[in-house]
């Protein structure tokens, strides 16, 4: 695999240990680096039970500010061991995505330093410090991941142990683990350069991710997409050489599984724009062209590492998108796996081509709920930035489900309209339906409705991830790689597992 990518045993959060004991004083000034939580509160009259509140109280006067500002701006002392401390107030108030915000903006200026232990301590009522720790690991260990480089001098170690003081759970914050680990994993895949992470090695690294986690494990490769007609993903697949590319299948089965979902994700490894191809200042960056593949791969870990009760099956179209002689072009036609034939419009349109076939493969399964991940179009980049994502539901219940996982997990997604009179710019006179169109206008919906085609009208749901690289960070993560869709899923699942469970079936309304 790549030279310095982390196998997956290297990727494990920070060690916790845990205590429902206060932190106190002699413990803090032996740390180097601490991470106090502490409840709203307009004054700190109420909580002397803090250690290093007198620090506090003289940083406060120093720089003007009230108590309750904690819960905008966290202030760093050193302590008088040589310690680093930062305090910082959650306002419950306040929404998932400020609260992240806030503890990821804390907790930034002690792993800055590198360290390779976290005190972390929260205070309050007992129900109030146990929530506040599982916002707090989830950013801790999020941001104390270190993600590949090639740098001669390597960076420091990731964070290595996390101490919490003030409350405990009995399954060690297993969850939260889970899904720092998959968000990571996401990262991690996403930030490889194209040379290191080419189809083929992405390949490897995903067979051994299934030897080791012993999930079934398929492979489509070009002959075989070839025999069984799959003309979408070829088309695209072709211009490269050699030809590594791949559909490749994953599936994890739980006993007793009270539903199906499938996910599919976009693994374009690079996008060259094909024979449109993209000026330098857009061709930058295509390496994280397969987000979406990272980000259905990640949600299907910690799906099954927290054991959901549901059978999950994730497709991952895997290729390059090169400019060569072999390489498809404008007004070729080609036949898709469901027989759909299309006329090609725009070669840096790909993404859509290969989630064709992919979805359609997908729904031969007759999942329940069908999601998918992808770096789509740059139009929904346009429309929403690169702090909220855009989705595209079937039916009015998914598009709800998907606001509110957007609410409770930090990350932030806007519903799209998907009705079918935009599909009239789609209309082709040579084939059943154009791939785009060439004059940009609501590409982002336009894609959606063309994706729509080869779902068997199964329920579904498509993310089309304009926030899966944020300069600065988002959110909880601090890096400018996201990891966007993987706690958003969590709660997705969450929410739509509740429903079934509360129906006794899954929901399946009727595709609009």
């Amino acid at each position: 695999m790549a030279r310095n990518s982390k196998p997956e045993t290297e990727m494990m959060p920070a060690k916790l240990t845990q205590t429902a004991a206060p932190l106190d004083a002699a413990e803090l000034d032996k740390a180097t680096h601490a991470l106090l939580v502490l409840p709203f509160a307009k004054n700190l009259d109420g909580l002397r039970e803090i250690p290093a509140l007198d620090r506090l109280k003289a940083a406060l006067k120093r720089r003007e500010m009230k108590a309750e500002e904690l819960a905008k701006t966290p202030v760093t002392v050193n302590l008088s061991g040589g310690g680093l401390c930062a305090f910082v107030m959650l306002d419950q108030g306040k929404s998932r995505f400020e609260r992240n915000t806030i503890l990821r903006k804390a907790v930034a200026p002690l792993l800055e330093e590198r360290p390779r232990e976290l005190v972390l301590a929260v205070f309050g009522n007992v129900e109030g410090r146990r929530e506040c720790a599982r916002e707090a690991l989830q950013v801790a260990w999020l941001n104390g991941a270190r993600l590949p480089t090639r740098k001669k001098k390597p960076e420091a170690k990731p964070l290595a142990k996390i101490h919490l003081y003030g409350a405990r759970d009995a399954a060690g914050f297993a969850d939260v683990a889970a899904l720092a680990q998959a968000n990571t994993l996401a990262r991690e895949l996403t930030a490889l350069p194209p040379n290191d992470l080419t189809p083929g090695r992405y390949r490897e690294r995903l067979r051994e991710i299934a030897r080791s986690r012993r999930w079934q494990h398929e492979e489509l490769d070009m002959k075989r997409l070839r025999r069984i007609g799959a003309g979408a993903f070829v088309a695209v697949a072709q211009g490269s050489a050699p030809e590594d590319a791949a559909i490749v299948h994953l599936s994890w089965r739980p006993k007793k599984a009270q539903g199906r979902i499938a996910l599919v994700g976009k693994g374009i490894c690079f996008d060259t724009g094909g024979h449109n191809l993209k000026p330098a200042k857009y061709m930058a960056g295509m390496h994280e062209d397969m987000n979406g593949s990272a980000v259905a791969l990640g949600l299907m870990q910690v799906l099954a590492d927290r054991k959901f009760p549901l059978a999950v099956d994730a497709w991952l179209p895997i290729a390059q998108n090169h400019l060569s002689p072999e390489a498809y072009k404008q007004n070729d036609i080609v036949t898709a796996l469901d027989g759909t034939s299309i006329e090609i419009v725009h070669t840096d349109a790909e993404g859509r081509m290969v989630l064709a076939d992919t979805l359609t493969l997908a729904a031969r399964g007759k999942p329940d709920l069908i999601v998918d991940f992808a770096t789509l179009t740059g139009s929904m980049a346009y429309a929403l930035g690169s702090r909220y994502s855009g989705v595209f539901a079937t039916t009015p219940e998914l598009a709800r489900l998907a606001v509110s996982a957007g609410e409770a997990s930090g990350e932030r997604v806007c519903i799209f309209p998907l009705d079918a009179d935009y599909e009239a710019g789609l209309e082709s006179k040579v084939a059943d339906i154009k791939q785009c169109t060439l004059d940009g206008e609501a590409d982002h919906i336009l894609a959606a409705r063309f994706l729509k085609r080869f779902t068997a009208e199964r329920p579904w749901l498509h993310m089309d991830i304009s926030a899966s690289s944020c300069s600065g960070g988002l959110g909880a993560v601090g890096t400018d790689l996201t990891g966007f869709g993987v706690a958003w899923g969590v709660e997705f699942v969450e929410q739509w597992l509740a429903g079934v469970a509360l129906n006794g079936s899954p929901q399946r309304p009727k595709a609009r």
